[in-house]
């Protein structure tokens, strides 16, 4: 049983890609994270001999810090972060005991490269529908909480990239698109790993909806709606993005813990 400064791998799956989420932060050795290359979804690898120099990124929020056993540089970096005001929690059995879990964990090999102050850079064109919500979507909350997305012309997505060191995506000739009758979500879920069942699920919806195969699921039309509802009620796409991204957490949720339940009126009466 976790003591009281610890969290089960249990409970904190069951808090990854929600949007009141702990930041989780990786402080395995270089030779340890070498060994197993993977992370937990929406962790951030740090140095924990610093953590009083970036507690400061995590005001507000809560912590959970992992090493490789949930021993002691996860215990010192989370007493230390305890130290500077941060409620800091560590991982019973850290990445180990997350892994023998079975629980899923990201493809670090395939993430893009860090700016200096160690975010994920992405661009794709402006206007965005469906693919390019879903995926920073996506992103953020199981990759890269601080991702970046630049939203520019169509023609000069290429361009853009090279120059700002940003990985493009959602453009035709590029490593994260669609592929075949596939969404660039689809690929992210696939070449990231991180394909449970919600995920799934929510993709097929995210397909029917950016393919026009609205046969794949009943809830692609709806996604498809409320979508274009919001291109239109936003001029800029970042604050769409940001007002978007509940309809996705709303999709997830329901993916994961209530497409079972059904809804009627009125209420069935309960016989006396």
């Amino acid at each position: 049983m976790p003591s009281p400064t610890e969290i089960s791998a249990a409970q904190l799956a069951r808090l990854v890609g929600l949007p009141t989420a702990p930041a989780i932060i990786d402080v395995r050795t270089d030779e340890d994270f070498a060994a197993a290359p993977r992370l937990i979804p929406g962790s951030v690898r740090r140095d924990p001999f610093h953590a009083a120099a970036w507690s400061k990124s995590l005001a507000d929020r809560n912590a959970v810090v992992v090493c490789q056993k949930g021993l002691k540089l996860s215990q010192g970096a989370a007493a230390l972060l305890r130290h500077e005001g941060v409620q800091a929690e560590t991982l019973e059995g850290g990445f180990v005991g997350w892994h023998e879990a079975g629980l899923p964990t990201v493809n670090a090999a395939k993430l893009p490269p860090r700016d200096a102050q160690g975010r994920t850079v992405w661009v794709t064109r402006g206007r965005p529908k469906i693919d390019r919500i879903a995926c920073p979507w996506l992103v953020r909350r199981f990759v890269d909480p601080d991702a970046v997305f630049l939203f520019v012309s169509p023609s000069e997505v290429n361009a853009v990239a090279e120059r700002f060191a940003a990985t493009p995506f959602d453009i035709e000739g590029v490593f994260w698109s669609h592929r075949g009758d596939r969404c660039t979500f689809d690929t992210m879920l696939s070449e990231l790993g991180l394909a449970d069942t919600a995920l799934k699920q929510l993709a097929t919806i995210v397909r029917g909806a950016d393919t026009a195969r609205m046969d794949l699921a009943p809830e692609a039309a709806g996604l498809l709606a409320v979508s274009l509802g919001f291109s239109r009620m936003y001029r800029d796409d970042l604050a769409q993005l940001e007002a978007a991204m509940v309809i996705y957490d709303g999709f997830y949720r329901w993916c994961r813990d209530a497409s079972d339940e059904t809804h009627n009126w009125p209420s069935p009466k309960v016989k006396a």
